[in-house]
């Protein structure tokens, strides 16, 4: 242990560092328009690039922090639940294809929707408190059985890490260091390539906010995997991360934040009940977006103007909640911090986030398309 902190110490490094970061996410969120469901909806309703690069760009530079931190001995990424053995590969693709249709009906997932929360947006502030209902409702409520026993029941114990490095090396018996590193390096070209490529159709904001979003996954596994890291806990005697929910080392995600953090708020007293990691970085980003939105005179008060956009939203969001802790993570959760962990999980649980919000968008397009298609004239009888 550190000669001069304590693990309590320690710990409110973590969960204040996790403020610091979530205003910085915030700030950039609000100024770049960084989403992940943006992303995927710009590219497939009209092909726009620019917010799918943003989003590749973060993977990538998320993908060279974790192996420089994981190759400096800074993170125990087999400790992290992006790596673990158990693969539950049901639960991935059917949380996550919940969790892409709802975030396309609520129009934005839940980071996104914590920076239009703090932009002013009373529909976003809405859709995440039924996020946070539903998490909870899915952790340990009356959604949990089916998660349990139909959905994570079906799955696999792997011989090692999930992660795509260390699948391959066991397979092809090639070292999974230099094969994490390679595909990591790849990845990273790749995509720096078809972002050069696309950079005329994108613009500064979406450069700097798929650059940053990625050096901040890198930030919060540092901060969760190496500040808050005891080697041995003074009174378990183990190895302990202090400051996250899940006593793992964690970065960027949610919508199980989402549900602790009403847990917090509402057992207030209870003092096993503390903020953690993902809470705090969560209120960071809507403080953050709400400070960045004011100084931009972007902050505006918007809020429903149909029961039908009450309904879609409330149902988008209790597919979010469910859909994002079934999945094991949001879009960022899995997409962003899981994909920069090289994770086959993540990989699966975008793919099911993907194919779930083309659902949606296919159904949005038709219906848009009914709605301005002009009505037949009655034939005269």
């Amino acid at each position: 242990m550190r000669p001069d902190l304590d693990p309590n110490t320690l710990a409110q490094i973590v969960v204040w560092g996790a403020l610091a970061l979530g205003l910085l996410l915030g700030a950039v969120g609000q100024w770049s328009r960084f989403c992940v469901r943006g992303a995927l909806a710009d590219w497939m309703a009209f092909r726009g690039p620019g917010r799918l690069m943003s989003w590749l760009l973060a993977i990538a530079v998320g993908a060279v922090c974790v192996q420089g931190l994981v190759s400096a001995g800074l993170l125990d990424a087999g400790r992290t639940i992006y790596w673990s053995e158990r693969f539950p590969w049901l639960s991935y693709l059917v949380g996550g294809a919940l969790f892409g249709y709802g975030m396309i009906l609520a129009g934005g997932c839940p980071q996104r929707c914590l920076v239009k929360a703090g932009q002013g947006n009373l529909k976003a502030a809405a859709t995440l408190v039924i996020v946070a209902i539903a998490a909870l409702m899915t952790l340990r409520g009356a959604f949990a059985p089916l998660r349990v026993n139909f959905l994570d029941a079906v799955g696999m114990t792997l011989a090692g890490p999930q992660d795509l490095g260390g699948l391959l090396g066991r397979t092809l018996s090639v070292s999974p260091t230099a094969l994490r590193w390679a595909l990591a390096a790849a990845l990273a070209a790749t995509v720096f390539v078809l972002a050069w490529r696309a950079r005329a159709r994108m613009d500064r904001a979406q450069w700097v906010g798929g650059v940053v979003v990625g050096l901040l996954v890198g930030a919060s596994f540092f901060l969760t995997g190496s500040i808050g890291f005891l080697a041995e806990h003074p009174e378990t005697l183990e190895p302990a991360w202090l400051g996250t929910q899940s006593k793992r080392p964690e970065a960027l995600s949610f919508s199980a934040p989402m549900g602790h953090a009403l847990d917090l708020l509402t057992l207030w007293s209870d003092k096993s009940t503390v903020a953690t990691f993902g809470v705090m970085l969560s209120l960071g980003v809507l403080l953050g977006a709400f400070a960045t939105a004011k100084a931009r005179g972007d902050f505006r008060l918007e809020s429903f103007r149909t029961p039908r956009e009450v309904g879609e939203h409330f149902t988008g969001a209790v597919l979010m909640g469910f859909g994002g802790v079934t999945a094991l993570g949001c879009s960022v959760g899995n997409g962003v911090t899981g994909l920069a962990m090289l994770s086959a999980g993540s990989a699966l649980a975008v793919a099911g986030i993907s194919g779930g919000a083309w659902l949606a968008l296919a159904r949005q397009l038709r219906a848009a398309d009914v709605a301005e298609r002009p009505m037949a004239t009655p034939a005269r009888v």
